[in-house]
């Protein structure tokens, strides 16, 4: 039996559309977002971690943008596009999704930035901003994030949102580890 750890179903449409941080705006993904973010597939070190993806990156973005839009569709959060306010263009996505995990469903923080916009920071402000925005709205006491135990650059992220390894499982057939954070 799955064991729930939102808040009274809260969190189900976590989505942070119209939410800012200092650099970025959230909106939902759209389906003409998929050129742009096509770039994140096509960069072999985007992937490195994650066994399971297609091999063709029209494939996986296509996959990738299938399930947000079933997100949406099903009230199970979803990825948020980030767009850089300087720039006005699509850098990332981030956002909180309704996961479960070793039959926990619980809210994660997922996060994903274009390869040119690497380590300049967005992958935390847009972390940190889901994680401030979850708890503000009470859709969950405790967050994760799923992290395959390869992808140093993404524990970095978590452990700099305040979270901790909670614990190292498998997920969808990758070795992971469970950040968590409580409000």
């Amino acid at each position: 039996m799955t064991k729930l750890r939102l808040q009274e179903n809260r969190g189900m449409n976590s989505l942070l559309e119209g939410q800012e941080t200092e650099r970025l705006y959230y909106r939902k993904v759209l389906a003409s977002d998929f050129n742009d973010w096509l770039p994140f597939h096509q960069e072999p070190l985007s992937s490195q971690f994650w066994d399971g993806l297609p091999i063709d990156p029209e494939v996986a973005c296509r996959e990738q943008f299938n399930r947000a839009f079933e997100r949406y569709e099903q009230g199970l959060g979803g990825m948020n596009a980030l767009i850089c306010k300087n720039e006005g263009v699509l850098i990332g996505l981030c956002g909180l999704l309704v996961q479960e995990v070793d039959e926990v469903r619980e809210l994660e923080i997922g996060y994903s930035i274009l390869p040119q916009y690497w380590q300049q920071g967005y992958a935390f402000e847009a972390a940190q901003k889901c994680k401030q925005y979850a708890f503000s709205q009470r859709w969950a006491s405790h967050l994760i994030s799923i992290i395959h135990i390869d992808n140093i650059p993404s524990q970095r992220v978590a452990l700099k949102n305040g979270m901790l390894l909670e614990k190292t499982t498998t997920y969808k057939n990758n070795p992971v580890h469970i950040f968590g954070i409580n409000t």
